[in-house]
């Protein structure tokens, strides 16, 4: 059930408008207004999409939120920061998988949002992968080792950077650092900034902020010619060595209970 209805009530009044005064603004009669707002009627896309326009949200948010004085709205780009997602689709109008190899990924940070500039990408598709938006991406360096250096990420586009989760991984277009693999240290709505972490150990965490941050992509699976390497069989010295991490451990966790 949608929350058209009170949500065009609780912002006409926020914005200190009568009923007639929205009707008059969305050239429209007061009955419909009232109609809308009591749930006896639903306004048709292109009203709805006025309507959305008007108080600057989008159609999913006047439609599913739960507009009140507790609300926050989604993180939105201000002018300097405009997020545009392209696509591309197949004959079927399905979308494809397009693929980001090193070497476009510097003309990615100006072509994320051109048309033009995603449809020249290298397109796959996967059957696993047919609902949602997903982008693949080449990754250089050893800073998510034991992941390899050209490892290629397949990522779903996410839209709303609150949803980021604490130890998962993305992969994060910033103007500053380009694109980079990484796993989450901290939530974005706790400070508007993505905490991102390494797993290779050598690199230091570090910040990006939001107004550096042009696109995030959920990882939801790679592709790698490299087979990991078996496991080594356990030695008289590694095994001791790990008795005495796990004593230590213990000893500190006593006394720290004491």
């Amino acid at each position: 059930m949608s929350n058209i209805s009170s949500n065009l009530k609780y912002l006409r009044k926020k914005k200190g408008l009568t009923q007639q005064q929205f009707a008059d603004s969305m050239d429209i009669k007061r009955s419909l207004v009232g109609a809308y707002e009591e749930e006896r009627a639903e306004p048709k896309y292109e009203l709805l999409k006025k309507f959305a326009e008007f108080y600057e949200l989008s159609m999913d948010e006047l439609i599913n939120e739960k507009i009140n004085d507790k609300w926050k709205p989604k993180p939105k780009a201000d002018a300097n920061n405009i997020r545009i997602l392209s696509i591309s689709v197949d004959s079927q109008e399905r979308e494809n998988i397009e693929l980001v190899p090193i070497k476009a990924s510097a003309g990615y940070l100006n072509g994320y949002g051109v048309p033009e500039f995603i449809s020249e990408l290298p397109k796959f598709h996967l059957p696993m992968f047919r609902q949602g938006t997903y982008r693949a991406f080449e990754i250089k360096g050893d800073s998510m080792l034991p992941l390899q250096p050209g490892s290629i990420i397949i990522g779903e586009y996410l839209e709303n950077w609150n949803d980021i989760k604490i130890g998962d991984t993305y992969v994060v277009i910033s103007k500053s650092d380009g694109i980079v693999y990484k796993r989450a240290g901290s939530k974005f709505k706790e400070s508007k900034a993505i905490k991102l972490l390494s797993d290779n150990p050598v690199y230091d965490p570090y910040t990006v902020p939001a107004e550096d941050i042009l696109e995030v992509w959920k990882s939801k699976a790679y592709i790698s010619t490299s087979f990991p390497e078996p496991t080594p069989e356990p030695t008289m010295e590694s095994l001791t060595g790990m008795m005495a991490r796990m004593q230590k451990s213990i000893a500190e966790l006593q006394k720290s209970n004491n």
